[in-house]
């Protein structure tokens, strides 16, 4: 079942998924998409996720700052902590990188029932929620 689930989900991306036009690393589209999904994020976050130094991930984090992906801002209720941001422009790259083409999804699930958009869509919801 688990090889099943992972095949039908790198079939449905690949087919699926937006075209990339800007280069980037797998690595900093990670760090973006943590930034997106964690309600609060630090370098030392960051560094925890990709198993680096604190001083690699802040390399990271100014490279995706320069890139103007990332803004950083002092947490308000410490002002020692610095937490980590997506700019507009970030959250356009982690869609463009993460998620599936809307058009292409569209196209693909009119070729299905009511009843089957349905059920993928609960089954998404589902595996979602217990994937947290």
């Amino acid at each position: 079942m688990i090889q099943d689930i992972n095949n039908y989900f790198t079939t449905i991306f690949y087919h699926l998924h937006t075209t990339h036009e800007d280069v980037i690393s797998h690595q900093s589209v990670r760090i973006l998409q943590m930034i997106q999904k964690e309600v609060e994020v630090t370098v030392r976050d960051v560094a925890g996720l990709l198993n680096i130094s604190q001083n690699t991930a802040s390399e990271h984090i100014k490279k995706l700052e320069r890139n103007g992906w990332v803004k950083k801002e002092r947490a308000v209720d410490d002002q020692r902590k610095v937490m980590l941001h997506l700019t507009v422009e970030g959250l356009v790259i982690v869609k463009k990188n993460t998620e599936l083409d809307d058009n292409k999804l569209q196209h693909a699930l009119h070729q299905l029932s009511e009843d089957e958009r349905q059920t993928i869509l609960q089954a998404f919801h589902l595996l979602s929620e217990v994937s947290k």
